[in-house]
């Protein structure tokens, strides 16, 4: 958890803010190319950004063909309220995602 002091008009005010993180470990069959990789990951991250109100990058994998590692994240100060949304996001993926499968899936609170 985060603290930050802000000095507005000679006031302190502390704000404490959350990020949150969900890492999905994806399996993508029959890919038969980098590019071919790409082209199902991207709608699925323009997806949850969309759905979602979430931040998406791919972190890792990026050399492989058949599977990706995609990082969300959320900030917020409602620790439950950021666990309960990235659950969302994750059982979504696992139902409605058709290009792969979920292999695993990790949510972590800083």
């Amino acid at each position: 958890m985060c603290a930050y002091n802000l000095n507005s008009h000679n006031e302190s005010h502390s704000y404490t803010g959350m990020l949150a993180t969900l890492t999905l470990h994806l399996r993508i069959p029959l890919c038969a190319s980098l590019k071919d990789k790409r082209g199902r990951i991207k709608p699925l991250m323009s997806r949850l950004r969309r759905e979602f109100n979430v931040s998406v990058a791919e972190m890792d994998l990026h050399d492989k063909w058949d599977e990706t590692v995609i990082v969300c994240a959320m900030v917020g100060n409602d620790a439950a309220f950021l666990q309960s949304a990235l659950q969302t996001v994750a059982k979504w993926v696992e139902s409605n995602w058709t290009d792969g499968d979920v292999w695993d899936t990790k949510i972590e609170m800083v």
